[in-house]
């Protein structure tokens, strides 16, 4: 793990273009209070006077735009260190300085649903800031049936700082107070095991035995505070089922399909596929087996390849290869790319007490950001291209959209960072002379199968059957929460992996069950479109616009519509069981690799 001090600037955060300290922000802080003064007095005249309902959208823009800033300064902040005192005061103030003006501006939707339809779509016509904002307030009037009254969504309001407490508690959980195991392998290396440092021995270690030190090193780290999580995760479902109670959706499952509207019978194709599907699953990992010359296939097997290849990729090669790998979408695509990678956009590194993972996230009047924590194997390059994907994304749309629309969501997100998955792939083997290393490149193919499509899916499945048990009136328990995840994987890989018994505690170590439930499965939905969109592409270079015309949309049509235009119908199950055939087309080339060198 490097220190922090020593790492060059280039690869590191410019937060200045945010601000270039808390003096700064604070100014800002207070303007955004003096703006949220403003917004009382117009209550009572939006339903009335079209030109005050104009007046407030645009009071409210601006005070959303300040808002996205003073949250998300001292938020990544945070994320580079969770210890850090002077940012946890920050986050605190502005979460309660938020809770409060959301209590404050309880009263706008209902009094905005009290405008009958006929009439907002009078005013859309006529003003033509209202018109940029259409397919908004269109969507306010489709889901008006979970916008309370008045009172009861200033009662609400009361509890929303409280309702996000249960997540910034497992991030203090899993990121300040975990305790890291030290474990010594078997070069007498001695090292704590950290998130980012278990990745790495997974994915280079070529010691079944080192592996699995490594493996117990670290879900022995979450299984000591077992009980901790799984109350967390109780209290995390808990409340998204009382919300979906008090805003009348059927269950947790529908309010997340229902606000983008999607279709029921997406979420249930997807897992009836990946469900039907399992046998190239269980193949590979017999591939795996037998080419690995184990014994026993332990999860914490998948990540190793099967020849002897632990190239290291430099962060500077890396990048470089990502951005030319993109070329297929045009120069104007390239050029986005290299500004972000060269402005301060990237904080590469693991470092003590910073987030783990990856993620890009986006502020529409700066650019986006992207963390990283950079380990120099092969599945990092594909990281780094994946999180690119997602920044490109929100450039595309920061740029072709005004605010409102400019947000895309979550159900197409996964698309622009899976197709440049499939880009790098693809340049990679095609610059590749070494067959080990196409052969490593095959493997990271179908791993990104497995983790994107097939675990993604047993993912969705545990989360819906964890929320449909506290809808039940059920207990939930460690051992509940260990059950229902071994019970997956073994639908999923019968026997042809050994579970171990800490595995099963895989869910308290999964950020997106507690920060983001329901997301996962989109994992999945978009790794089945950008797998059409790209073949689209290889077949039809004309198809570009289509796609590019998807990362520009933004947020300004429903997500099914929008991959519709772009060619992807995904209430189709074929969409679905597409996946796995392309798995068994892979399989069956590397299968032939294989047996070339000799080794099954």
């Amino acid at each position: 793990m490097k220190d922090r001090n020593k790492i060059d600037k280039k690869y590191k955060w410019n937060l200045n273009d945010i601000y270039e300290n808390y003096d700064i922000w604070e100014s800002d802080l207070e303007k955004f209070e003096k703006l949220t003064k403003e917004v009382p007095k117009f209550k009572g005249e939006i339903k009335k006077n079209p030109e005050k309902f104009v007046e407030l959208e645009l009071l409210m823009e601006k005070i959303a735009k300040l808002l996205d800033r003073l949250y998300l300064y001292p938020y990544m902040l945070k994320d580079l260190d969770s210890t850090d005192e002077m940012t946890s005061i920050k986050m605190q103030e502005i979460e309660m300085i938020y809770s409060k003006f959301a209590t404050e501006t309880a009263w706008i939707s209902p009094e905005m649903l009290e405008i009958p339809e006929e009439t907002m779509n009078d005013w859309i016509k006529k003003y033509p800031e209202l018109e940029e904002r259409k397919f908004n307030l269109s969507e306010m009037y489709r889901l008006r049936k979970h916008v309370l009254s008045e009172d009861k969504e200033e009662l609400l309001s009361h509890f929303s700082q409280f309702m996000g407490s249960s997540s910034d508690i497992y991030a203090e959980l899993s990121i300040s107070d975990i305790k890291w195991n030290t474990v010594k392998f078997s070069t007498g290396e001695e090292i704590p095991v950290s998130n980012g440092v278990y990745s790495k021995i997974l994915a280079t270690n070529r010691n079944q035995e080192d592996r699995r030190l490594a493996f117990e090193a670290l879900y022995k780290s979450y299984e000591n505070s077992k009980n901790t999580f799984a109350a967390i995760y109780r209290a995390i479902v808990q409340r998204n089922v009382a919300s979906c109670n008090a805003r009348n959706y059927i269950s947790s499952l529908d309010r997340a399909l229902e606000n983008k509207n999607i279709p029921r019978e997406v979420y249930f194709s997807l897992v009836e596929s990946a469900q039907e599907n399992t046998a190239p699953l269980r193949r590979y990992v017999e591939l795996r087996k037998q080419a690995l010359k184990l014994k026993e296939y332990h999860y914490y097997d998948n990540s190793i390849n099967i020849v002897d290849y632990d190239k290291v990729f430099k962060y500077d090669d890396a990048k470089e290869m990502v951005l030319k790998s993109v070329e297929p979408l045009g120069e104007d695509y390239q050029q986005k790319m290299k500004r972000a990678i060269s402005e301060g956009w990237l904080d590469v590194f693991e470092t003590k007490n910073k987030r783990s993972g990856a993620y890009s996230i986006n502020i529409y009047d700066v650019h986006p950001y992207m963390l990283l924590n950079y380990q120099e194997t092969m599945d990092d390059v594909f990281t780094l291209a994946h999180e690119l994907g997602h920044t490109l994304h929100s450039m595309l749309s920061s740029e072709a959209q005004p605010y409102s629309t400019a947000d895309y969501t979550i159900f197409v997100a996964e698309v622009a960072s899976t197709f440049n998955e499939r880009l790098i792939l693809d340049y990679m083997l095609k610059n590749s002379n070494d067959s080990l290393e196409k052969i490593a490149l095959l493997e990271q193919a179908l791993g990104n199968i497995v983790g994107t499509y097939y675990i993604q899916t047993l993912f969705a499945t545990y989360e819906y059957e964890a929320h449909k048990m506290i809808e039940e009136y059920k207990a939930i328990t460690p051992d509940i929460l260990s059950d229902i995840m071994f019970n997956l994987f073994k639908k999923y890989f019968g026997d042809t992996v050994t579970i171990d018994e800490l595995q099963k505690i895989i869910w308290a170590r999964i950020p997106h069950f507690y920060n983001s439930p329901f997301y996962v499965y989109q994992y999945a939905t978009s790794f089945a479109s950008s797998a059409k969109l790209y073949e689209d592409l290889k077949a039809n270079p004309e198809t570009r616009e289509k796609y590019l015309t998807l990362l520009k949309s933004g947020g300004n049509n429903h997500p099914m519509e929008q991959l519709k235009l772009a060619g992807v119908d995904l209430t189709k199950k074929e969409s679905f069981d597409a996946v796995a055939k392309e798995f068994d087309r892979l399989l069956d080339i590397l299968e032939d690799e294989l047996k070339k060198i000799n080794l099954i």
